[in-house]
């Protein structure tokens, strides 16, 4: 497969101090709040030492106590995928993958992906980025065969769950009429005992076989189950029926946060229409930029050194994705998981922030410019619109006075903000950095998946912080099972 030259590249020149600046008050707050070329060059040996480290450690079989955990699976994934698949054909995991999606695409017309964090998270911004805005409101022609999509699973919502039940119901009234009336889904749980998950497919698989029929063998061709190689998930998928060959696994190495680029996020892909070989090759790239390329072409190395220096040492504990499309939104909530749970332990780590812009800098812009400086702004930008650009045009009433603005398109408009932002927060000594995405393609979000994942490690080592696993999450699962078995728990909540 051959695609163009569409790599993302990180601008964060323009929050280096400025070097021999005259001197104004502007200048003074820039050159305590903005990133010294000395810092970086000072760090350069130690990022170098963390990447022969990182690359190491994804040889390891035995692995010390004091690596563990360490899921680092992930970053050769991709490149195993595809040469499996150029080996093995429809009998690698890729193959399978691909036969599953279009099965489910030719069997139902909608699709509900259950799942919490990574094993939600990495789907939505995949649907959310590539697919029609409003793909679910398209007709089946429109759509090219491809189903509905919903998500669920992620929340104790009652009402919410309820209205996606009740939509089913009124949808689809007969499976025997085909595709157009059965709906299909697929569960994600690495561990098998995500409360929120696993309390939703029960109402799911109850909700199946009221449908479908408990005996019918559309059962296991319409619901997929993705999961650990052991656990409460695939002991429930076994019991139904499944084989081991019916389910998908999750790596044992690879985290969930990280696992994006498994059959988490590929099969939903698939089945989504878009072109998982593409996205694959995209983070197999990234990998050999990460690892061959040397810091000034490796956008990996500097999103961690920056980030990490402006956490660590210029006091900006809040990381800001400021994402530049709506389509990108879930993308920050994506890296918000990412951040928050691979790096916020032991008292540290940054705390990650998503805003859209420019719709939020109609709410948060009075914080950014003049609140306080504690935060750094990555800018995530697409360069190329895939649709021709929505001019503003002539009109014969021009009490909005934008016809001296008619050759202006929207993409123009959002130009023009972004820089403007820039420059404004540059003038106040409010650091900024910019990620380009030369468009949004699975090429590209395959890229940037893993620069964000690798960078988050590189970033951990970088602090002395593990950033595989999440002790921290298990406390308030913990509490909450407690509760729910105790007969006198209401009284006992602290609610």
């Amino acid at each position: 497969m051959q695609l163009p030259d569409e790599s993302i590249v990180y601008e964060y020149q323009s929050l280096l101090a400025p070097q021999m600046e005259e001197w104004t008050p502007a200048a003074e707050l820039r050159s305590r709040h903005f990133l010294s070329p000395d810092k970086l060059r000072d760090l350069l040996p130690q990022l170098q030492t963390v990447r022969s480290q990182i690359a190491a450690e994804r040889e390891l079989t035995d692995i010390p106590p004091e690596l563990q955990p360490l899921e680092a699976g992930f970053i050769d994934l991709p490149q195993q995928l595809l040469d499996a698949h150029r080996r093995k054909g429809e009998a690698s995991e890729l193959g399978r993958i691909l036969t599953v999606a279009s099965r489910l695409k030719a069997e139902t017309d909608r699709i509900v992906i259950l799942g919490v964090g990574g094993s939600y998270l990495g789907p939505r911004v995949l649907f959310d980025s590539l697919c029609n805005t409003y793909h679910n409101e398209l007709s089946s022609d429109a759509r090219m065969g491809v189903p509905r999509i919903y998500f669920s699973g992620n929340n104790f919502d009652n009402d919410a769950l309820q209205d996606l039940l009740d939509l089913l119901q009124t949808t689809c009234v007969d499976p025997e009429a085909g595709r157009e009336e059965r709906w299909g889904v697929i569960v994600i749980s690495k561990s098998g005992e995500t409360l929120e998950t696993a309390t939703t497919y029960r109402a799911f698989r109850r909700e199946a076989a009221e449908y479908y029929g408990s005996s019918s063998e559309l059962l296991r061709q319409v619901i997929v189950p993705i999961t650990s190689q052991t656990g409460k998930l695939r002991e429930l998928s076994r019991a139904d029926g499944y084989t081991d060959e019916d389910i998908f696994t999750i790596p044992d190495n690879v985290g969930g946060r990280f696992s994006v680029l498994t059959a988490v996020g590929l099969l939903p892909a698939a089945v989504m229409g878009l072109d998982i070989r593409a996205l694959l090759l995209g983070a197999a790239a990234m990998t050999r930029r990460f690892l061959e390329e040397p810091y000034e072409r490796n956008p990996v190395l500097q999103f961690a050194a920056v980030n990490y220096l402006m956490s660590e040492q210029y006091g900006k504990p809040i990381r800001v994705m400021a994402v530049w499309s709506k389509k990108l939104e879930s993308l920050g909530m994506w890296y918000d998981q990412l951040l928050a749970e691979s790096l916020g332990k032991q008292g540290r780590g940054a705390t990650p922030l998503t805003v859209v812009c420019t719709r939020d800098l109609h709410a948060r812009g009075q914080q950014f410019q003049e609140g306080q400086r504690d935060k750094i702004i990555n800018n995530v930008v697409v360069k190329t619109q895939k649709t021709p650009a929505i001019t503003i045009g002539m009109a014969d009433h021009n009490e909005d006075d934008l016809n001296s603005l008619s050759r202006k398109g929207m993409p123009d408009l959002l130009d023009a903000a972004w820089r403007g932002m820039n420059l404004a927060y540059f003038d106040a000594a409010r650091p900024t950095a910019n990620l380009i995405l030369p468009s949004l393609s699975e090429h590209v979000m395959g890229q940037l998946f893993q620069m964000l994942m690798l960078a988050t490690v590189v970033e951990g080592r970088l602090m002395g912080i593990n950033p595989y696993g999440q002790p921290g999450v298990e406390a308030y699962k913990r509490n909450m099972r407690a509760f729910l078995r105790s007969t006198n728990s209401s009284s006992q909540s602290p609610m």
